[in-house]
Order: structure tokens, then sequence, then C-alpha cells
């Protein structure tokens, strides 16, 4: 089962970071983070327990379109898709496009690990 490594870090934080690998004054590590979010509310926000149910729904029964998952869930497709492309975004989900424009779902993580400073900036950790 595959892990996310999800980081919390501001803008100006993974700015400074990016640059600081670019320039060669930082090695990322192979356990750290794939994915940021700029606080630990816009995680837990995305990942509601109705939205890790949602991530479960989509790993068992691996609907074939966002129409079956909205059927399946009693979700809207609208509501549905505007979650599903912000997941995207993190990584939480990837979405393929089929034949006739369909969008199946799909969950290609098992597990998701959130690594984050209490104090310091987690650019500095890794120097």
């Amino acid at each position: 089962m595959k892990t996310l490594n999800v980081g919390i870090a501001t803008y100006e934080e993974m700015k400074a970071r990016t640059l600081a690998i670019a320039k060669g004054e930082i090695k990322p590590k192979a356990g750290d983070p794939q994915v940021w979010f700029p606080s630990t509310e816009s995680f837990a926000k995305l990942l509601s327990s109705r939205n890790r149910a949602l991530l479960q729904q989509i790993r068992t029964d691996q609907p074939e379109s966002i129409n079956a998952l909205a059927t399946a869930t009693g979700r809207t497709s609208g509501n549905l898709s505007r979650t599903l492309r912000t997941m995207e975004r993190y990584g939480l989900v990837q979405l393929h496009r089929g034949a006739r424009g369909m969008v199946r779902p799909e969950v290609p993580y098992g597990d998701v690990q959130l690594t984050m400073q209490i104090s310091g900036k987690y650019v500095s950790a890794h120097k």
C-alpha cells in the first residue's frame, strides 16, 4: 500500500525551500512530503470525515464514472466533481478521462502521512 507524504508550509516557506533545492543548498530526502498544504486547517478540511469516506468508497467500489459515484454516495455530480478536482490537485485522487467524456476517479494511496514542524521552518529542517 502506497503512502502519500504531506507537509504543511506557508507559500513563503515553500518558495524558500524550492529555491534552496534548486540552488543545491538542501537535498530532498526520500520521505519528504510530496504534497504541501498551506495550513493544517486546509488539510483538515480536505480530509474531513465525509471526504475520507468518499476516498474509501472510491478505493472499494472502483466506480466507472463520477456519475456512478454520485449515485452511490447521494452527492450531486457538480459538488462531487469540485471535490474530486481539489483532491486531484493534492494528489489524493487521479481522474482518468475516458470515452465519451466519462471521468473515472481512482485513489492511488492507501495512507496519508502528515509531516509538520512545530517550531521553526520546514525548509531549515533538512539542511
